[in-house]
């Protein structure tokens, strides 16, 4: 068996000899050894090879400075004096900078409040809501997506036909028929549950769930939270991409259905865990449409920034109509804040989450 000095030595010797054939194939005349179509082959290579990295890093560029223009803009108009917005010589850096846009917007969309109760920051409402929801969702959508993966029973591929028409269909379409069923509350939608008031009718009133984190929760504790089809369609993906050993070996031992699912197919499944309670944090914190349509009283993110406009308006300029351009600062500063803490999570969990997205059978899609 060679030694690494030998194989060393060796290397050298065949680079050398290639080097030396490719100078005397040059020097003789290309004809001698290639067919006219070999050569041209050859040479369209060697153009494409020529210029495709500087069109790459082109393509590269121009995406890079598309996604990073809006973040640079914010950046550079958040921490800047109101009054240099109208100055010309004013592009990207500012003169001076300052804090007191922050403070001022974090004043208004309620990040430092925490009376009467904790829950007044914004914050502090937005996370306990999104955390809540989306852990029931992780569970009842890899309990949802592990069924569909593993057993064979009837109805199945009409019941996964559905959970592909909620990725397909728009929420639009089901807010009415929520907000009446959270509105007035059944139990399954037939059994009644009163509130114990009377309505100007006389009659009893029902429970009702709106401005409350009811309206988050029960659907993600049945598998029909925001982006749920989506979630169920990974979690299927990647049980059905894990051996079946795996269980058979789990049956012998003695283990149920679900105690296989706790104990074996879980601590395999802990990057797809961890991708899929990821994207559901991140769209819980963007989403307005549905916090919108089920509350009028509770404060979160999403809500407050889209809000930030007519709050600004009337808190820093007693109700006075402004331009965009006059509070775009303080806009500016509202979207900082409202992604700082994704942005902070995801720089620490970015390693777990590539790597559950190259795992969960996304990169198939």
């Amino acid at each position: 068996m060679a030694t690494k000095k030998e194989e060393r030595e060796f290397e050298k010797e065949r680079k050398k000899a290639i080097k030396e054939r490719y100078a005397r194939m040059k020097k003789e005349g290309l004809e001698k050894y290639f067919t006219p179509d070999q050569i041209r082959y050859n040479r369209n290579r060697r153009i494409i090879g020529a210029v495709w990295p500087v069109f790459r890093a082109l393509i590269l560029f121009g995406l890079g400075f598309v996604i990073m223009y809006p973040l640079l803009f914010m950046l550079s108009t958040a921490f800047r004096p109101n009054e240099q917005m109208n100055d010309p010589s004013i592009v990207w850096l500012p003169k001076s900078f300052t804090l007191d846009n922050i403070k001022q917007t974090a004043q208004v969309m309620k990040f430092d409040t925490f009376s009467p109760s904790i829950l007044s920051n914004t914050i502090v409402n937005t996370i306990v809501l999104n955390v809540v929801a989306s852990v029931l969702q992780v569970v009842t959508c890899s309990i949802t997506g592990y069924g569909f993966a593993r057993f064979k029973f009837k109805g199945r591929n009409v019941l996964f036909a559905i959970v592909i028409l909620m990725i397909i269909v728009p929420p639009q379409i089901t807010t009415i028929p929520l907000y009446l069923q959270f509105a007035y509350f059944k139990l399954f939608g037939i059994i009644p549950i009163y509130s114990g008031a009377t309505g100007p009718d006389g009659n009893p009133e029902l429970v009702s769930l709106i401005n409350s984190g009811l309206t988050m929760y029960l659907p993600a504790l049945f598998a029909n939270g925001i982006k749920a089809g989506l979630f169920i369609y990974i979690f299927r993906q990647f049980f059905r991409g894990l051996p079946k050993e795996l269980e058979d070996a789990a049956y012998l031992d003695g283990c149920g259905p679900f105690e296989t699912y706790v104990k074996i197919m879980i601590p395999n499944a802990k990057t797809s865990f961890l991708t899929v309670f990821l994207f559901s944090i991140v769209w819980y914190w963007n989403d307005f449409y549905v916090s919108s349509s089920f509350f009028t009283e509770n404060n979160t993110v999403a809500l407050m920034l889209k809000n930030l406009d007519a709050a600004l308006q009337q808190q820093l300029f007693d109700g006075q109509t402004v331009s965009i351009r006059q509070i775009i600062v303080w806009l500016e500063s509202g979207c900082l804040l409202s992604i700082t803490p994704l942005l902070i999570m995801y720089t620490f969990l970015q390693k777990y989450f590539v790597e559950g997205v190259e795992r969960s059978g996304l990169t198939g899609m």
